[in-house]
């Protein structure tokens, strides 16, 4: 009688310690399992879709899927897809050196505004001055880099020096940039449509490639995509990012200059998103606004993050999502969708994306079953 009290005791304790489910953090997931998780959460992902799509517009699932290939790779959408992706994978480029150091830097899309705007400044006045065209396409992609340049190191210096968050400073200078913008659009076109196009936009544009508008800024991106994986993985000063990203104690202890290395870093990002707004303005579409990087800067986190910080990984994840984008669009205008729709199926697609990164990371453990199996072999043993 004692020892079956005792065995139920035992039984109730063991199960009110053991949780039903337990999440353990996994030491390693090989490249290929790796890949094979993403692949099982897009199939998961495309499949909730095609249950939903039914049930709300009545559509076919398979017709609004195969629109989205179209609406993205079509002839005469190719050319606009390929430069979404590259401005994209652009901004991420950016962006990366910062976060591999742990600094989160949320103000690419203010980096690029600036960049644009010293672009469209020099244009605009070196044209009136009568300037040559090659000259001024000179000038203007050096202002764009500096101006994102020094857009990206102030918020860099207050962090090194007096520890400020850098995730709302950069934010709000976010806009700041965008009231910069409206406020000398104001001042250049005197017609309040806030937009500075062609007609005054007219000098010094850089140079269209093999007939194609977007192949000067493909070009540039595939160059500074090789730039920045061998400097993060192959250059001293990556090494030194990534020691600052782990700990700043132990590279001080190293002796690293913690300071130089953020504020270093930081004129890397703002440059290149400074870069970044040159070619939006200089070589694509000779105009700017408050809109003009269309959300790039804050896509770009997620791109970012997705690729584990890989420039070469980066390029898949920002196709994927300048796919689903143009894909989602095109489904918009052929079912006659409002966009809403077409953004929760992006929004699905992308949450169980990021969503697979959690069982990439950890694993789940069922111990219910077990947790029975070891009481009864406790009680078998006591009998």
């Amino acid at each position: 009688m004692t020892g079956n009290i005792n065995v139920s005791a035992q039984h109730e304790s063991h199960n009110a310690k053991t949780p039903w489910i337990t999440i353990t953090k996994r030491d390693g997931v090989g490249l290929k399992r790796r890949i094979l998780i993403r692949v099982v959460a897009i199939f998961a992902a495309l499949v909730l879709g095609s249950i939903i799509t039914p049930l709300v517009t009545g559509d076919n699932p398979l017709s609004i899927y195969g629109t989205m290939v179209k609406g993205a790779f079509s002839e005469y959408r190719i050319w606009g897809t390929a430069q979404s992706f590259v401005m994209l994978l652009g901004v991420s480029l950016a962006v990366t050196p910062a976060f591999k150091m742990r600094f989160w830097n949320i103000g690419a899309e203010g980096q690029v505004l600036v960049g644009a705007l010293a672009t469209a400044a020099i244009m605009v006045y070196m044209g009136e001055a009568g300037y040559a065209d090659w000259l001024i396409a000179c000038v203007i992609v050096v202002a764009g880099i500096a101006a994102g340049m020094v857009w990206g190191v102030i918020p860099a210096v207050f962090k090194a020096y007096w520890k400020t968050n850098e995730t709302l400073f950069t934010l709000m200078l976010n806009y700041v940039a965008i009231q910069l913008v409206e406020y000398f659009l104001k001042i250049a076109d005197k017609s309040g449509s806030n937009t500075v196009g062609p007609s005054l936009l007219k000098h010094g544009r850089l140079p269209v490639l093999f007939g194609q508008q977007y192949m000067l800024n493909i070009i540039v991106v595939a160059i500074l995509t090789l730039i920045i994986y061998i400097y993060l993985y192959y250059s001293k000063h990556g090494y030194e990012i990534s020691v600052v990203g782990e700990s700043e104690n132990t590279a001080r202890y190293i002796g690293i200059n913690v300071k130089w290395v953020i504020i270093r870093t930081m004129a890397l990002s703002g440059a290149i998103c400074g870069l970044i707004g040159t070619l939006l303005v200089g070589a694509t579409s000779y105009s700017i606004d408050a809109n003009l990087a269309g959300g790039n800067g804050f896509t770009a986190i997620m791109v970012s993050w997705l690729a584990k910080f890989n420039p070469l990984l980066m390029i898949l994840t920002a196709a994927l999502i300048v796919f689903m984008s143009r894909g989602a669009e095109e489904v918009s205008t052929k079912f006659g969708l409002n966009t809403s729709y077409s953004e929760i199926l992006t929004g699905i697609i992308l949450f169980f994306i990021i969503g697979c990164e959690f069982f990439i990371n950890y694993e789940v453990h069922f111990n219910r079953k077990r947790a029975v199996k070891k009481a009864e072999d406790i009680k078998e043993e006591a009998n």
